[in-house]
């Protein structure tokens, strides 16, 4: 039997996972997927390339500056960084003015994302960087 979903801890506390057992598979296999389909669309659908996949996958990680200054930020900042939206619009623009470019750089940013949630880094807690909504991180 799989534990309940755990809601987030006070601020300050150590948050427990929102999600384990079975449903936290499925999520971290969906980073898998993610990871493959925006790779794959990648080589498949642009022309560019193939050495920008592993010069752009870590840049999203560039917004991980942002813990040296606080948790708080450091998680907002990570959190825009890791989450759909903001590649998702860079890919929408990039299309509709025909630039492959960018539209290749959203899909390694969307890869980036599915990589980072196959290997259980999710999106940050304001109390740790290793507080995430998929558990901690190391445990």
């Amino acid at each position: 039997m799989s534990k309940p979903p755990m809601s987030p801890t006070p601020a300050g506390a150590i948050p427990t996972p929102a999600v384990a057992g079975t449903p936290l598979r499925i999520l971290r296999t969906e980073g898998v997927v993610l990871l493959a389909a925006a790779v794959a669309a990648y080589f498949v659908a642009l022309d560019e390339p193939w050495w920008l996949v592993p010069l752009l996958l870590f840049v999203p990680d560039i917004f991980m500056v942002g813990y040296a200054k606080s948790h708080r930020l450091g998680a907002a900042l990570y959190n825009v960084a890791h989450s759909y939206p903001v590649p998702a619009i860079l890919g929408a623009v990039a299309v509709a003015a025909d630039q492959p470019l960018w539209q290749g750089a959203a899909l390694v940013w969307f890869a980036h994302i599915g990589m980072d949630r196959a290997l259980g880094y999710g999106l940050k807690y304001d109390t740790n960087f290793k507080d995430t909504h998929l558990g901690r991180i190391g445990r």
